[in-house]
């Protein structure tokens, strides 16, 4: 089962709609409105919400080493002439195009309110094929005519908990592996699947952070997946009143 929904919180709705428009050819589903507006990612929705600019600050930070909500995914062709249309507009890169382990060609910036995005090119080569079926559908959606939601990246304390929690309620299948032997840290990186989507899940030998969401400030606010959370996880509430939970690393996401 799929994540049907990311939810992005920002200070100015049109600003964000042109924005995922523009760089990540993200049509609009229906009309926007001052408060709200839904973006279809091909593989799931990206719906953008608006937040009272200056009311509380972030406390997300660029550091994989914090537990929970680490960056948003999405499948792309022509990464490098992408990123040259984001540099020319003078959008913010945390990491520019570069090859990466899996052979994968991967870039990541920001959007207007400081969301992590990343852009990948290509089929990863897993370390470890856990699931070949996994796999092979994975690849059979093959290059995206335009850009596609892919993945949501967290940080967890325990990879095998965590692929646990999401395999028996939310139907996701761990289907490999991607080892980064070249970082101190011990990094390596687990793919979780549900339908054509992804939990990236990152785990490193060193100790972690903790942050607790934030559903009403700008930035990333939750997930939604398909199944049933748990009984007995951790719950609060939206803005909008939707009963979103939060996993044992701080990633919040709701159920529908």
């Amino acid at each position: 089962m799929p994540i049907k929904n990311v939810v992005v919180n920002c200070t100015d709705v049109q600003r964000s709609v042109e924005y995922y428009g523009k760089f990540l050819e993200l049509p609009l589903i229906g009309e926007a409105t001052a408060d709200r507006a839904v973006l279809d990612a091909v593989t799931a929705t990206v719906e953008l919400r608006l937040v009272e600019r200056g009311r509380e600050a972030s406390t997300w930070v660029g550091d994989d080493l914090q537990k929970g909500f680490r960056h948003v995914g999405f499948k792309v062709d022509r990464l490098d002439e992408r990123a040259a249309v984001l540099k020319a507009a003078g959008v913010e890169f945390k990491l520019d195009p570069l090859d990466a382990e899996g052979a994968v060609r991967i870039c990541f910036f920001f959007d207007p309110d400081g969301t992590l995005l990343e852009m990948i090119q290509g089929d990863l080569q897993y370390a470890a094929v856990l699931d070949e079926d996994g796999v092979a559908k994975e690849r059979a959606l093959g290059v995206p005519a335009r850009p596609r939601f892919d993945h949501v990246a967290v940080t967890v304390e325990d990879r095998e908990r965590t692929h646990e929690y999401y395999r028996d309620h939310h139907g996701f299948s761990f289907i490999g592996t991607i080892e980064q032997p070249h970082d101190p840290r011990g990094f390596s990186i687990g793919y979780l699947k549900g339908g054509d989507t992804v939990i990236e899940v990152f785990t490193y030998d060193r100790e972690k952070s903790e942050r607790e969401p934030q559903l009403d400030v700008a930035g990333f606010s939750y997930a939604v997946l398909a199944g049933d959370a748990a009984e007995g996880l951790r719950a609060t509430t939206a803005p909008d009143g939707t009963r979103v939970h939060v996993d044992p690393d701080g990633f919040a996401f709701a159920t529908r």
